[in-house]
């Protein structure tokens, strides 16, 4: 072999092996499975069994608000907007903070939450929301699902970190990070794709036993069904385990996927981040939902919409897109959307439901 032709390959060899060390040092690459960071004063009170519980869950957007149409924000992908102004994130701090100070759910699970990220100039958001709420939520539990030094997406070019993160005013023991299967891609494109998780928080309860509360947000598109049906068979199976354990539990999320009958009434330039056949029926046919199916196909539907998309093509929430699910042990008391002050601040409502624990044996 020539020596130029054995230089120019081993050249090549050698850029090769930078660029694949260059990535895996700009990306992120978590374990299956790994303790959540956790937070927790020692004063935080426990749960005491047969008490009311009440449970909140809010994709915030990353505190962007409404005024904007991002470039994920259509279904071709063409919006005009890239990042919210800081006035702007400091607006919508301050609301969600409000509606959680006048809600006082006891466990928030808020999803879309950034640190880190350039397009909210490197804001720690959970940060800022524990110095606003520390009086009230002693305990907070967190979980990356997207984190990397560099994209280099046109609409990104740098930093991006997104987390679950679930707040709580009762004890919590251990959390953990469940990595869910991921969406099939090419190698490298893969590296610097969304890691969807289930972030698991244990809340003990006095006397003995637990609580298991829940964080997720799933994947919307429907071009990748078979990716979602593991993401929800792997949810089922770890619920399936706790029950067997007769350990209470509560999932609460942004599971993007739509109740029935909600897909047809849906404009046809919607549907395209949709199934019309939802893979959430692994789970309502064996668990009770907030809303339940009648409740989020019924003639009151409208009452359950938890998406307003950055659409102007979309006057007002349409959709539901948030569930709450709970183990049979737990009794609902009450739940529904706050809709009326929340337009602005997220382009998801929040949701919350109201249980009885199970009372002491």
């Amino acid at each position: 072999m020539p020596r130029v032709l054995r230089f120019a390959l081993l050249s090549l060899s050698v850029l090769a092996v930078g660029l694949v060390a260059l990535v895996y040092a700009l990306t992120w690459h978590p374990a299956p499975r790994e303790p959540a960071p956790l937070a927790c004063q020692a004063e935080a009170p426990q749960l005491q069994p047969g008490q009311a519980l009440k449970v909140m869950t809010w994709n915030l957007q990353y505190l962007a608000g409404k005024r904007y149409v991002f470039y994920d924000d259509l279904p071709d992908g063409e919006g005009p907007d890239e990042r919210p102004t800081a006035q702007d994130l400091a607006y919508s701090l301050d609301e969600v903070v409000r509606v959680i100070r006048e809600e006082q759910p006891d466990i928030v699970n808020l999803q879309e939450l950034h640190e880190g990220a350039r397009a909210t100039d490197h804001q720690d958001q959970l940060a800022l929301l524990q110095e606003r709420l520390a009086d009230l939520y002693p305990c907070t539990s967190q979980a990356f699902y997207w984190k990397a030094a560099f994209v280099p997406d046109p609409h990104i070019l740098g930093s991006v970190g997104m987390k679950l993160a679930t707040l709580s005013r009762f004890r919590i023991a251990s959390a953990e990070r469940l990595q869910l299967p991921r969406e099939e891609n090419d190698p490298l494109s893969r590296q610097f794709d969304k890691q969807r998780a289930l972030l698991v928080s244990y809340l003990p309860i006095r006397g003995g036993g637990r609580l298991a509360t829940i964080n997720t947000h799933l994947d919307e598109r429907a071009s990748d069904q078979a990716t979602l049906k593991r993401q929800v068979g792997m949810t089922r199976a770890l619920l399936d385990r706790l029950q067997a354990e007769e350990v209470p539990w509560v999932l609460a999320g942004d599971f993007d996927q739509l109740p029935p009958g909600q897909f047809e009434r849906l404009a046809p330039q919607q549907r395209s981040r949709h199934s019309p056949d939802s893979e959430l029926k692994a789970l309502w046919r064996h668990y009770p939902m907030i809303p339940s199916v009648g409740e989020a196909s019924g003639e009151q539907r409208a009452r359950w919409f938890t998406h307003f998309p950055n659409d102007p093509r979309v006057k007002g929430p349409d959709r539901t897109l948030d569930y709450v699910f709970h183990s049979p042990s737990l009794a609902r008391i009450e739940a529904r959307v706050r809709r009326h002050d929340t337009l602005r601040i997220s382009d998801h409502l929040p949701l919350t439901a109201r249980f009885f624990l199970p009372p002491a044996h």
